[in-house]
């Protein structure tokens, strides 16, 4: 189950929770939540188990030495052999959570406890596990009326809920950002039509931003890392001509708003996500191995340029 798994993580999470620097605040109505960077300060080890435990526990996140070529700093990797069950049931983005005044962007496997969404009628994995374990991207501790909400429509009381947040300016929050890599390719065959679960394991590497100084600011450098500095490999069955067909329609150049830092794409379009073209929103290069045929295909490139002129803002 992929709450289950998440849930095992944040255990170990609240055990070492001083040496993570991670604080950890039970609701009025009995939810955990675990603080990785909004009160509490956070770290890259918080910030890589919040990667894990968007991914469910079904993938491993790790951060590593980068290309010097592309960004004189470290690159975050993400494998994973159940990418549909990791990044499109459990680690996109695809839950808006709002109430009164709170608003924050969720995801891990708490989705697929609510199984709302579009995306599980063409995926799978809705579950009904006994624990749900979601993750905030916001400024603000989650308010009571918000969390009652999402147990509501998890189909849990609130003391089975467990919510990890941190913003998007922070170590944590950029970490778990810049590790989905792989996520935005699944996402984009998605989109173009492909069968995603001819996809059998997946891997990604892209470089690590440095920490912004505000929120719009960590927003432009997280997309940038993705859509101009991520490399991704899945490894698929089927056959070669559809790869052929698919392959070039996947790196993020083939959209037109492709070419210059992610905040100027946001001002361009009033600061409105919906505005943007959905395409963009995807690696720079793939690569697709066919384990049938043995042969490999790659598309698009990464640009070192765009990286540097976004990280040194």
């Amino acid at each position: 189950m992929l709450n289950e798994r998440a849930a095992e993580i944040c255990r170990r999470m609240i055990a070492d929770a001083k040496r993570l620097r991670i604080g950890v605040h039970t609701s009025m109505t009995h939810a955990t939540i675990i603080d990785c960077g909004i009160k509490s300060e956070g770290g890259l080890e918080a910030g890589r188990l919040l990667a894990e435990i968007c991914l469910a526990g079904m993938g491993e996140v790790r951060i590593t030495t980068g290309d010097p070529a592309v960004w004189p700093g470290p690159a975050i990797t993400v494998g994973t052999d159940a990418p549909v069950a990791a990044c499109m049931a459990s680690q996109y983005a695809g839950w808006k959570v709002q109430s009164g005044e709170f608003f924050a962007m969720g995801s891990g496997p708490m989705r697929a406890a609510i199984g709302k969404e579009a995306i599980y009628g063409k995926i799978g994995h809705r579950e009904q596990p006994e624990w749900a374990v979601g993750v905030l991207e916001t400024r603000k501790l989650p308010p009571d009326d918000a969390v009652n909400k999402l147990a509501e429509e998890c189909g849990l009381s609130p003391d089975r809920l467990t919510l990890l947040v941190a913003p998007t300016a922070s170590q944590a929050g950029t970490v778990q950002i810049a590790a989905r890599s792989v996520e935005t390719a699944l996402h984009k065959l998605l989109e173009l039509g492909f069968e995603i679960n001819r996809v059998q394991s997946g891997f990604g590497t892209a470089p690590l931003p440095p920490v912004a100084g505000d929120d719009l600011a960590a927003i432009g450098r997280t997309n940038d890392a993705i859509l101009y500095g991520a490399e991704v490999t899945l490894w698929v069955r089927g056959d070669d001509d559809s790869l052929r067909t698919v392959g070039p329609r996947i790196p993020a150049s083939t959209s037109p708003d492709f070419g210059v830092p992610f905040i100027e794409i946001f001002r361009r379009y009033d600061g409105d996500f919906y505005k943007i073209d959905p395409l963009l929103f995807s690696p720079a290069a793939i690569t697709l191995v066919n384990l049938d045929s043995g042969r490999t295909f790659r598309y698009g490139q990464i640009c070192p340029g765009v990286i540097q002129r976004s990280f040194a803002e």
